[in-house]
Formats: C-alpha cells, sequence, structure tokens
C-alpha cells in the first residue's frame, strides 16, 4: 500500500493486506528480525517429549527461515511451508539445502500422519484456526507436536514499554493488549478446546545497532502498510528516544518468548 492508496476497511482484505505486506520486505525481515534462544528448543523438546536431531518438523508460514535454520542446527529434519513468493524466495537464497514448498496452515500440502513436530514461529496467528487445528491434527503422527510460539516485547522493562506506547499511539493499538497473557493466547490459538496446550516463557536478550532495530519495528505489517513519510517521521523521532537511552547506540532489545506446546494423542 502507497501513501496515495485508500486504507483497507475490510478487516478481512486488511489481514489479507498485512500478511502479504511482508513480500516486498523479505530482505529487511531476514537482516533485521530477531531469532530465538536455545533455550526456546529446549523447551520445545521438552513439551514435546523428544528430542530435535532426527525429528521429521514441518516449520509452517516459515518466511525467511530464521527458525527452520535453528530447527535444522539443532538436528530437526525440517521441510519449510511458505505461502508469500518473496518471503520464500529470501528462504530460498538463504537456504538453498533445506526444502521448502509453498502453501499455509489452512490448507498443509502434506500427507496425513507424517510429521513429528509441527512449528508455528510468528506464524500460527495468520492462520484461521477453525482450518488450521484440523489440519495440525491431520498432518501429525500420532505422539507427534504442535509448537507455536512468538518473540514478544518484554513489557516489564521501562524503555521497552515506553516504546510500545509510543507505537500504539502512532498504531491506534493496545500492544499490551495485543501481546496478551499465556492463557488468552491459548483460546486464541484454539478456540474449540481440541488441543492441550502446555505453555512456557522463555525470556532473552539481543544487543543491535540502533538501525537494526528502527529497520525491525519498520518490518512489522502494521508499519509495513503505513504511508512512507509518515513511517519515517514516527521512526526519526523512535531514533531520537532511543539515543537518550542508548547514546552508545547500541540497543539492548528483551524479549519473552511465549511457547504453547500440544501434543497429538
Amino acid at each position: 500500500m502507497t501513501a496515495s492508496q485508500p486504507p483497507v476497511a475490510d478487516p478481512h482484505a486488511l489481514r489479507a493486506a498485512r500478511a502479504e505486506s511482508f513480500n516486498s520486505a523479505a530482505a529487511q525481515y531476514a537482516a533485521n528480525r530477531p531469532s530465538y534462544p536455545s533455550a526456546l528448543f529446549d523447551a520445545v523438546e521438552e513439551l514435546a517429549g523428544r528430542p530435535l536431531p532426527g525429528a521429521r518438523t514441518v516449520d509452517i508460514g516459515a518466511g525467511t527461515g530464521i527458525a527452520t535454520a535453528r530447527l535444522h542446527a539443532r538436528g530437526a529434519d525440517v521441510l519449510a511451508v511458505e505461502p508469500g513468493a518473496g518471503m520464500a524466495a529470501e528462504f530460498r537464497r538463504a537456504l538453498p539445502d533445506i526444502p521448502l514448498v509453498r502453501g499455509d496452515g489452512n490448507a498443509l500440502p502434506l500427507a496425513d500422519a507424517q510429521a513429528d513436530l509441527l512449528t508455528y514461529a510468528q506464524a500460527w496467528h495468520w492462520t484461521d484456526p477453525a482450518r488450521s487445528v484440523p489440519e495440525a491434527l491431520r498432518v501429525l503422527r500420532p505422539g507427534g507436536a504442535l509448537a507455536l510460539w512468538w518473540n514478544t516485547d518484554a513489557l516489564d522493562i521501562e524503555w521497552i514499554a515506553e516504546a510500545a506506547d509510543r507505537a500504539g499511539r502512532f498504531l491506534d493499538m493496545d500492544i499490551a493488549a495485543a501481546k496478551g497473557k499465556a492463557g488468552e493466547r491459548v483460546e486464541r490459538a484454539d478456540p474449540s478446546g481440541r488441543l492441550d496446550f502446555a505453555h512456557r516463557t522463555v525470556r532473552w536478550s539481543r544487543r543491535v545497532p540502533a538501525d537494526t532495530h528502527l529497520d525491525n519495528i519498520g518490518s512489522h505489517s502494521a508499519f509495513l502498510l503505513t504511508p512512507e513519510e509518515r513511517r519515517t517521521t514516527f521512526l526519526a523521532q523512535e531514533r531520537a528516544h532511543l539515543l537518550k537511552v542508548f547514546p552508545d547506540g547500541i540497543v539492548e532489545e528483551t524479549y519473552d518468548v511465549l511457547l504453547l506446546v500440544a501434543r497429538k494423542p
């Protein structure tokens, strides 16, 4: 969407536009989005009840391959599934030796009962649980597991809470409410209640240049759909706020990864 285009009024059209927006910013996404800590994958193994090495794993909504690469490095036998052309192209550039198929969680292009583990990193919320839950149960082997996770801002840290408040005012949304509590995430993840999710929260941090931090913010769909002039102005103002907290220009981002894991009986 450009500044000359009208806003998307229909919520379904807006959701589709937000999902599609990543394809034009795939390189920015790959270069600046945070990865995930080793402790997260330790927790996945524990809650899934099996080690990652050798696990037949499908990483759905794989994007540019940030989580896929970590799963592969841990020894999982990974197949990636990604709907977006731009994101898939970036994935293939970065990870040419890992198989990738086009598709999404609402209609997986996979046979029945073939996966030990299905993973969704920052991606489950783009699915319709009324379709993606039955698809997950169809593709998982008995005893297999579905793992969903999200990097969320650690809002108990003052500068992060203040930054989230500024972003929320700019985007006209409640960032804290959007983060939600674990119980709320479980309810939204499977309103039908068919899945019995266990959950963990894993805190971690990374130190990055201010430019990386700002480009990470700008790679989120709500910002990608904001007219460029407004977005540029906001990020310039945000840089000034950051440099008051981190005068050396190195930002310490802190995240709480919310992990939900459910096993198939």
